[in-house]
């Protein structure tokens, strides 16, 4: 989940209506499914969401509630920032490279990527960075934690400065920054959520693929799956994509803009730089996309994303670590007996809350809103939180699903819609 430290967010200026929207895919509601979602966006005053569900590489619903903004009903076509649901894409994109055998989860990130650390006064480069490992970059265990330190990734115009780079600062510029930082822990010996370690992921994806982060993504994960409306988005409000959301964080007051002149804006759209964020948090889908990159993870999908044994390679447990929950390679994983788990992920930006599940039954789904609550002790919980166990028991509820897999229907919708 992604931290922000200081921004405060957005009252929306309007109540969505927690009715679904007209659809062009699923016109009968199942009622179970609806009535939970409806609850939440009621209950925590959010504007819209979307959900898709799915089992055993099929589509079986999905269907938009609420507003996308002033004049839109939410639909299952729209696309939203998924966030922290962008570490599973970065993950896969790395097993895909490590089975072309262009990469091996052994290996140094300093051994790949070679960049001059900023030192500021008497500082000297930490000779800890040399032992961080892909693996670690991976299971959050590399040295990085934000809790002790900070965030870099939401310091865009402080490190600009410091690095003497045009603001807000892109990925180098932050990773030439931290390069001449300490670690904060010996890496391997500890876990601590780290948006960076994902940043310096994105990075290893583009010098062993010599393309963009982006663009590796799309051509190996992306178009084989038939989804084309994902991408990265865009900080500001005006290059917001087609068919793209509008954002309401829960507070009305401004901050600076991380691109110059840094004059006041609304939140979630300047406050941080997004496409800096790529590999960890920059990318917009649909809720369909999201369970069918889920979907292309199981046994039965018709196009698989990886093979067998990378999947559960990516689920493996780390080493000494004997928790019911833990966090494996890009996926939250859950032990639930009898050889089975439950993997997930959450994201967590100013102004959208999601949320990706696979659950060991062959059921998954993804569920994102275009608002949040308040962040801070006492305050409510996100929509991700609140919505996780009731969707649980919603699922479970339905006796009879749609027969007809919705799929191929929603790809070709997508397909119309895509921009470049």
């Amino acid at each position: 989940m992604l931290k922000f430290p200081g921004i405060a967010t957005l009252i929306c200026v309007f109540l969505a209506t927690a009715t679904p929207a007209q659809q062009p895919l699923q016109d009968k509601p199942i009622p179970e499914i609806d009535s939970v979602v409806q609850s939440v966006l009621s209950d925590l005053n959010i504007p819209g969401a979307s959900i898709a569900i799915a089992r055993h590489g099929k589509l079986l619903y999905a269907r938009g509630y609420g507003k996308a903004n002033q004049d839109t009903p939410v639909l299952p076509t729209h696309l939203f920032r998924i966030a922290s649901i962008s570490k599973p894409v970065t993950a896969i994109a790395i097993m895909q490279l490590v089975e072309a055998n262009k990469l091996k989860l052994s290996d140094k990130v300093t051994d790949i990527l070679v960049f001059q650390p900023v030192l500021e006064g008497d500082a000297k480069p930490d000779q800890r960075w040399k032992e961080i490992t892909i693996e670690q970059l991976l299971q959050h265990r590399a040295g990085f934690n934000r809790d002790k330190t900070f965030d870099p990734m939401f310091r865009s115009t402080d490190i600009a400065k410091a690095t003497k780079t045009s603001a807000p600062a892109n990925p180098d510029a932050i990773i030439r920054y931290m390069m001449g930082r300490p670690l904060d822990f010996d890496p391997g010996t500890n876990y601590s959520y780290s948006n960076f370690g994902y940043c310096l992921l994105g990075r290893v994806i583009e010098k062993k693929s010599g393309q963009t982060y982006e663009n590796f993504v799309r051509k190996n994960l992306l178009e084989p799956l038939g989804i084309h409306g994902m991408r990265i988005g865009h900080s500001l409000e005006k290059d917001r994509s087609i068919n793209e959301v509008e954002y309401h964080p829960p507070k009305p007051q401004k901050y600076p803009s991380v691109f110059p002149p840094h004059e006041l804006v609304r939140p979630s759209y300047g406050n941080w730089y997004l496409e800096a964020m790529d590999s960890h948090g920059g990318w917009i889908a649909s809720a369909v996309d999201l369970v069918r990159i889920a979907s292309g993870m199981d046994e039965a999908a018709s196009v698989p994303v990886l093979k067998r044994q990378s999947i559960q390679r990516m689920f493996q447990r780390p080493d000494s670590n004997s928790d019911p929950v833990y966090y494996g390679l890009g996926w939250q994983v859950r032990d639930v007996g009898s050889g089975k788990i439950n993997t997930w992920h959450t994201g967590l930006l100013p102004g959208t809350s999601t949320i990706l599940v696979r659950r060991h039954d062959g059921y998954s789904w993804a569920v994102l809103f275009n608002g949040t609550t308040e962040q801070g002790k006492g305050k409510p919980p996100q929509p991700s939180s609140v919505i996780d166990p009731k969707i649980h028991k919603a699922v479970d509820a339905v006796k009879n699903w749609p027969n007809t897999d919705l799929f191929p229907t929603y790809l070709n919708l997508s397909k119309s819609k895509a921009t470049p």
